[in-house]
């Protein structure tokens, strides 16, 4: 100990000399050169004694009340700890745990885990309890965090066990059960999250279940529709029952599993694989897919495997596993590029897999998520099976239907990558097209049918409007289901002008338009949107525009995080909040702090916003 200390006083000498040395003979090079040289290895030599974890992230925790515990650590200069590295379980008691709330952090750009938000100096979390006994009571919990040094070393992940003697309530254990945080205080996606917590593995899927076939109503399944109805119309003549269900079972199942599949992923990782598959060449060699699909039900040519494959699929099942195999290929990219949004009980299921890590609940759960939404399905394609004729012309009717209605699957895919005028005009050619072969431009006979008359009927009304479209693309609107919409804007320049939505990608430009509303005192409204997100369309087009809705929305601040590129700023952006993907509507209150109580996830209908928007005061206070 004698020789250590005797070398370290003999380095701090030898420091303080060459410094002098230094200061008084500046003009020689080598012995100032060399001084500063052992000054920085003395230096460096300090600097390397890093801070004993226990003395970095020093932590504690008492009880703030019957039905609060407040967990606090102190975090020495230099070193910062991970807000998403916080975990906490409980070991003993009968009392269960609330969601910890943490205050917002720092946003931080690690080499470990990209941006994300850390805590420096201190941070206080409060986690609300729900107490089933009124008397004094012993709760154990496990507590894991992990920080690093600013200099760029990370300690490994911390783990402290405390015990907590919680004192007895006023109330009896029933009003205890209603403590905060009670289901008003929390999102839709955060009670979905904590029921999974609570509820048995069957009643979990049963629910999700439910959940699925409430969505299977939704813009983002429709498309799906004449997805698999193609398929069976394009068995041919021959189709049976049996074989429409086969098809329809293994489309859904293989897109349930596909939503499963990201959704595990999405979880464990915060990576949107759906978002991912959101590329302009994707889309379009999918899109060019669909187009080829609808000329050969035009009868233009017969698509067909190459002879191989066709005697090695002949060998199984009698030559009907291709078409099964199709559809489960057909159903799982459906999942990914067709109908990419995310609605509360998803968001739910990802919440609850990345705060527990729990991959094998999680997953059940967005597998019967999924096979709920495809019942419906399973039910309509397998009826065309008995529904559709056998043979005859009005099985070439049929097929030249869902052409059609192919060529608008395309259509729909190319809206998330071409201009919007492009898209209108293509939707006009595609009711422009079929309507001159229903004969809305050519006389009826004579003797004409009851069929034949409804075609015409249905023919004028098609080639109407996509007239309409053309003329509304050339006047400058960009709304297909309103092309005249623009004209009378222009007619009636009194009317008040509509909310707009300013638009960022980045997290400084939201932190710079929160600063501002900050600085005003107003509320703050952030939408996230994607091109290729459908329900974010119908908020939009929908909610958004609803003219009572853009009345309430006035007096805030409305901002719209663009999501559809999917790039690096935009993939923090959603991690900063925690979100897999779009649609999701955030409120920050005048303080700048968000409201997590008041999140939407998916779509909402403009008279369930507008009464959300009159309980977010007493939702944030």
């Amino acid at each position: 100990m004698g020789r250590s200390f005797s070398l370290i006083q003999m380095m701090v000498c030898l420091c303080l000399l060459l410094a002098g040395a230094e200061k008084l003979s500046a003009a020689e090079d080598p012995l100032g050169q060399l001084s500063r040289s052992i000054k920085t290895l003395g230096l460096n030599l300090f600097q390397d004694e890093l801070l004993p974890a226990d003395q970095a992230f020093h932590f504690s925790a008492e009880a703030d009340g019957p039905e609060t515990i407040q967990l606090h650590w102190q975090i020495a200069d230099g070193y910062y700890l991970y807000r998403k590295q916080f975990k906490i379980e409980k070991l003993q008691g009968s009392t269960k745990l609330g969601n910890p709330q943490f205050p917002p952090g720092k946003p931080k750009d690690d080499p470990e885990f990209g941006t994300t938000e850390v805590y420096y100096h201190s941070v206080t979390a409060a986690v609300p309890l729900r107490r089933s006994q009124a008397q004094t009571e012993k709760l154990t919990l496990k507590v894991g965090f992990q920080g690093c040094a600013e200099r760029g070393v990370c300690y490994p992940p911390m783990q402290k066990t405390i015990t907590l003697t919680l004192p007895a309530t006023a109330t009896s254990a029933q009003s205890s059960d209603a403590s905060p945080p009670s289901t008003e205080t929390l999102a839709e996606q955060d009670r979905i999250a904590k029921v999974m917590k609570e509820q048995s593995f069957w009643w979990i899927l049963l629910i999700f279940l439910g959940f699925g076939v409430g969505l299977s109503f939704t813009p983002c399944v429709f498309p799906m529709l004449p997805i698999l109805s193609g398929i069976i119309v394009g068995q041919g003549k021959h189709i049976t029952t049996t074989r429409a269900f086969l098809l329809s079972l293994s489309y859904v199942i293989a897109s349930a599993l596909m939503y499963t599949v990201f959704g595990i992923l999405a979880g464990l990782f915060g990576a949107n694989l759906q978002a991912a598959f959101q590329n302009p060449w994707i889309i379009g060699a999918f899109s060019a897919v669909f187009v080829l699909l609808a000329l050969s039900m035009f009868g233009l040519y017969q698509l067909q495997m190459p002879p191989s494959w066709q005697t090695r699929l002949a060998n199984w099942r009698g030559g009907k596993g291709g078409g099964i195999v199709n559809a489960a290929f057909m159903g799982a990219l459906s999942a990914l590029i067709v109908g990419p949004c995310v609605a509360a009980p998803l968001a739910g299921a990802l919440i609850y897999i990345g705060q527990t890590g729990d991959a094998v609940l999680g997953g059940a759960a967005l597998f019967a998520l999924g096979m709920g939404m495809g019942l419906p399905l399973i039910a309509v394609g397998t009826s065309a099976g008995k529904l559709l004729p056998r043979a005859g012309l009005w099985m070439n009717a049929i097929r030249a239907v869902f052409g059609v209605i192919l060529l608008g699957v395309a259509i729909w895919l190319l809206e998330r990558i071409v201009p919007t005028s492009v898209t209108m005009v293509l939707w006009a050619l595609w009711l422009i097209g079929p309507a001159i072969y229903l004969g809305a431009t050519s006389p009826l006979p004579e003797r004409a049918s009851h069929w034949q008359r409804l075609g015409k009927g249905l023919g004028i009304v098609m080639l109407t409007y996509g007239i309409l479209l053309l003329i509304g693309v050339s006047a400058g609107s960009r709304d297909v289901l309103q092309p005249l919409k623009i004209l009378s804007a222009r007619a009636t320049p009194q009317n008040i002008p509509e909310v707009q939505f300013q638009r960022l990608t980045s997290l400084e430009q939201l932190t710079q338009k929160i600063s501002a509303a900050k600085n005003q005192g107003r509320w703050v409204m952030l939408d996230f949107y994607a091109d290729w997100c459908i329900s974010c369309k119908e908020l939009e087009n929908g909610t958004f525009a609803h003219p009572q809705v853009q009345q309430a929305l006035r007096s805030l601040m409305t901002l719209q995080a663009d999501v559809t590129a999917n790039a690096s700023s935009e993939k923090a952006l959603l991690r900063r909040f925690n979100l897999i993907g779009p649609p999701a509507v955030l409120f920050f209150t005048p303080q700048g702090q968000e409201c997590a109580a008041a999140r939407l996830i998916g779509y909402v209908p403009p008279e369930q916003f507008l009464e959300h928007l009159r309980k977010i005061p007493q939702k944030c206070v």
